[in-house]
């Protein structure tokens, strides 16, 4: 009974002293005194001033004895007069649209670094519905923090509360809580309320050591409010939370370059007219949330330097409006007009306008996205890809490619393109035509060049397609749109006419040169919040990111350390690693363990040698692999593949040999060129006539190339007299004459000498290029 006397003695108490507070008038207080401002004085002077006097005036650096009550006279003062409605009241009658003045009582009760208004102290003991409204739709457990809230922050910002069941100054926050969730939610706000007497495992997590506390969630980095609980503040530090290049002011000097940008960022562009000088809220929200998709830019309709845009695009000065514009800045995609602009209507505005009409795939993200992977229960979906370049010969076609998907808009069909020169990994590992021979299948590798057009299914998220390739590639031409025209109508008839399939490797991504700029932009966030947190003695806040700096520091110093050491360690023993070198290169390119591995598949993987592969197939092949290439023609393909396959097929185990072919048909000069580097492999032919080489039938030649020593060993047809005949007229032949089938006989035979490193080498002083496609003759 006397510890209850005590509680209700003390709250009766603290009545006394708020209503002996709220007898002060309002005339006693001037804000644009308190913060040492003119009447003149612009939002931004305002907030550089509040803020200094924050810092300056705050209990827990300034220890004198009026500083909390000088430090609620700044508070209250920055509310009136950051709030453009107050302040022109104020600067009108002298007052503002409180009901009550306000003066030291009515600034609040510190309590655990919070600072209360007047609505806090309601008194609200029978509060039992206000804390079940709190508890127990925004409850939060760890493994949902952990699995939903960290994800979700990426898209949109979090406010949670930490509260408890025996926290008075909790019941005292409620009803502006309560009011802040109800508007911040409405946005877009993710909300989140914390028990401590129920989850103090989360509470740690989070950093939070003391009831109440409030705190942000973003990018899933915790930051904590640390003002006054009023409503301006919450709101405000919701919006500090947010990037700050979120969304751009357009006005006519700058709208050009704005909405020309799309082709270099591909994203779609936003453009939203209002008349309020600050971008709102709800639209930085959402231009967060689709940070990916979209560009997002803000136009003042009353600033003179936006006259021209809103003539330009016949905007109505009464609403707000907001424009998409795609790959036309001319005329915008898609536009909405509303009184209230609300949430829902603009996130499915933006969600039917996420992409362009015809996007270029600069990730796999994208991709994904774009041509997703085909589900049994839901409609097929195919994607037109482009594959094109960025030079200035290629604008006619990829112009031409955007008109016809313009034109010819499916529900099912995807139209997208991509650049060979940025997207070298899905041409190292090109579209695959596969067949069997004598139980051995053989997957010939097809040279994609640019200007072609293939029609995608995907069938799983591995990277597996079917596809087909558009005859006649692409230039724009009115015949290479009626060709790609006719196929898609062939495509709703008959979906198998994609008869091919591939698997695709992930697509590079195009923008991650642009990580070190976000690096920078994160750490600079990161200095700042440790700045803040120094400024309002968090220590214990802080602690788990200066131990997560200065271990980062130590494992980078002691990194370094190491790798000094074993430098000069590594240096000692070079010498005697040069001679083993040696010894086994002197061998075969592998070693005898390795060339009597067995196949690991039951295939050959032969990729054709063209200007796109040569590069990481020849010049750049790591040292100690050879490529195994077979000469051919047009005519002879299938027939000396087939041999060639069930000859090199038992050597497909080894890991330092790769099978490749070369067509005469288009680099005959680079085989000539090549031999006449290595004058001693061409001695036999040459001794008749010099002037002979030009009439060489090279077809059925082998070449092992070592990339790195610039050497290569040379297989030569030469019949076996397997078939019917004299042995004279068997002698007689010449390479040139031999039948197709029969000039890979020995290929086996050499492929072991290979292996062995008992062949002769000719070595070259470089590799010619190939980046010339011999002409028809």
């Amino acid at each position: 009974p006397s510890e209850r006397h005590t509680n209700i003695s003390w709250r009766v108490v603290v009545c006394l002293h708020l209503l002996g507070g709220s007898m002060e008038t309002a005339n006693e207080v001037d804000p644009y005194k308190i913060l040492g401002v003119t009447k003149s004085a612009s939002q931004a002077e305002i907030k550089k001033v509040y803020k200094r006097l924050v810092r300056e005036w705050h209990p827990d650096k300034n220890k004198n004895e009026g500083a909390e009550d000088m430090f609620i006279k700044i508070t209250k003062s920055y509310e009136i007069l950051s709030n453009e409605e107050k302040r022109t009241n104020y600067d009108r009658y002298g007052q503002t649209d409180d009901t009550q003045p306000y003066g030291h009582g009515h600034y609040g009760h510190r309590h655990d670094h919070f600072y209360f208004d007047e609505s806090f102290f309601h008194f609200p003991f029978n509060n039992k519905g206000n804390r079940e409204f709190a508890d127990s739709k925004y409850a939060l457990h760890f493994n949902q923090y952990v699995n939903d809230v960290v994800p979700d922050s990426y898209k949109r910002p979090y406010l949670i509360k930490i509260t408890s069941d025996w926290c008075f100054s909790c019941i005292h926050i409620e009803p502006v809580w309560k009011e802040v969730v109800l508007e911040l939610e409405a946005l877009g706000v993710g909300i989140g309320v914390v028990d401590v007497g129920y989850e103090r495992r989360l509470a740690n997590h989070l950093g939070a050591h003391r009831t109440p506390s409030i705190l942000g969630v973003i990018n899933g980095k915790v930051t904590f409010f640390h003002y006054a609980v009023v409503k301006e503040h919450l709101r405000q530090f919701v919006e500090d939370l947010l990037p700050q290049r979120l969304v751009e002011k357009v006005t006519d000097r700058n709208d050009f370059q704005f909405l020309n940008s799309w082709h270099e960022q591909n994203k779609p562009h936003v453009l939203l007219f209002d008349q309020v000088p600050v971008v709102p809220l709800l639209y930085k929200l959402t231009a967060f949330a689709y940070k990916d998709y979209v560009q997002f830019g803000y136009v003042d309709q009353g600033l003179s330097e936006t006259a021209n845009l809103l003539k330009q695009f016949n905007i109505n000065t009464y609403a707000p409006t907001m424009l998409v514009f795609k790959e036309s800045t001319d005329k915008p995609a898609d536009i909405i007009q509303a009184k209230g602009m609300k949430k829902q209507i603009i996130d499915e505005f933006i969600t039917n306008n996420k992409f362009l009409l015809v996007p270029r795939l600069v990730n796999q993200k994208l991709f994904d996205e774009l041509c997703p992977v085909k589900q049994f229960h839901r409609r097929r979906k195919y994607c037109v890809l482009l594959i094109t370049g960025d030079e200035e010969s290629y604008t006619i076609g990829n112009q031409a490619f955007l008109t016809f998907a313009s034109t010819n808009t499916l529900e099912v069909v995807r139209f997208a393109y991509v650049y060979q020169r940025l997207q070298q990994s899905l041409f190292t590992h090109p579209l695959s035509l596969c067949y069997n021979v004598s139980h051995v299948d053989v997957c010939v590798c097809l040279g994609v060049l640019a200007r072609q057009v293939f029609i995608l299914e995907r069938r799983n998220p591995a990277g597996k397609v079917l596809y087909k390739e558009v005859a006649g590639g692409w230039n724009g031409t009115d015949e290479d749109k009626q060709r790609l025209l006719d196929e898609l109508e062939r495509l709703q008839k008959d979906p198998s006419i994609l008869n091919y399939d591939a698997m695709l490797p992930e697509l590079n991504n195009e923008f991650a040169s642009m990580f070190l700029i976000r690096w920078i932009y994160t750490a600079y966030d990161y200095i700042s919040e440790i700045l803040d947190d120094i400024l309002h003695n968090n220590w214990r806040e802080m602690m788990p990111l200066l131990s997560l700096i200065f271990s980062a520091l130590f494992i980078l110093f002691g990194t370094v350390v190491v790798q000094a050491f074993s430098d000069s360690s590594e240096d000692g023993k070079s010498k005697p690693k040069a001679k083993e070198g040696t010894k086994a290169e002197n061998g075969s390119p592998g070693s005898s363990s390795t060339s009597s591995r067995p196949p690991k598949k039951n295939f050959v993987e032969v990729t054709e040698l063209t200007d796109i592969t040569y590069t990481s197939n020849l010049v750049k092949l790591r040292p100690g692999h050879m490529n195994v290439v077979l000469v051919l023609t047009d005519a002879t393909k299938n027939v000396l593949l087939s041999k060639f396959a069930k000859e090199v097929y038992s050597f497909t185990g080894s890991l330092t040999l790769h099978f490749s072919f070369l067509n005469m048909d288009k680099h005959s000069a680079w085989m000539e060129t090549l031999l006449e580097f290595a004058q001693d492999a061409m001695q036999i032919d040459t001794e008749e006539d010099d002037c002979a080489r030009h009439k060489i039938d090279y077809t059925g030649y082998v070449l092992a190339l070592n990339g790195h020593k610039k050497y290569l060993c040379l297989f030569k047809p030469v019949y076996t007299g397997e078939e019917g005949g004299s042995s004279e007229e068997e002698g007689s032949r010449s390479t040139a004459t031999l039948q197709i089938h029969h000039k890979l006989d020995r290929l086996g035979l050499w492929m072991e000498r290979l292996m062995e490193g008992t062949l002769p080498r000719y070595y070259i002083p470089g590799w010619p290029g190939l980046d010339k496609i011999t002409g028809p003759k």
